[in-house]
């Protein structure tokens, strides 16, 4: 039963890895891009991982294997916020149909976010 587990676990994870493989390759934008790179490969690693704990069945095991699982859980939205963050401040071009790449910029710099935030309070004569 545990190998039927395995198996189930690890295709997956595999599968999940190569749709996430896809998605960096068709997707038109830094931004969208990382989301098949994080989500989507925190995704497949975590099964494979749960997959090397399932088949090897020792407590050791399990433990590191979850410790992956919470390490990749922890780091991969930090590292996707601060790529996202480097691209739009080096001024990488986005998809314009649905990136808002003005208010992104604006919330990077502080001088204009700072402009940008009483100019939304003065009302127009």
């Amino acid at each position: 039963m545990t190998e039927l587990i395995t198996i189930i676990l690890i295709l997956l994870g595999a599968g999940f890895a190569a749709i996430g493989g896809l998605g960096l390759v068709r997707l038109p934008d830094v931004l969208i891009r990382m989301h098949a790179s994080t989500k989507i490969g925190t995704l497949s690693c975590g099964l494979i991982a749960g997959a090397a704990a399932v088949h090897f069945g020792t407590s050791e095991i399990a433990i590191r294997a979850v410790a992956i699982i919470l390490f990749l859980l922890v780091t991969a939205p930090i590292g996707a916020h601060m790529i996202g963050r480097a691209a739009v401040s080096t001024g990488v071009k986005l998809w314009k149909l649905e990136s808002k790449a003005d208010e992104i910029a604006r919330a990077l710099s502080p001088e204009d976010a700072q402009d940008a935030t009483l100019q939304d309070h003065i009302k127009p004569d």
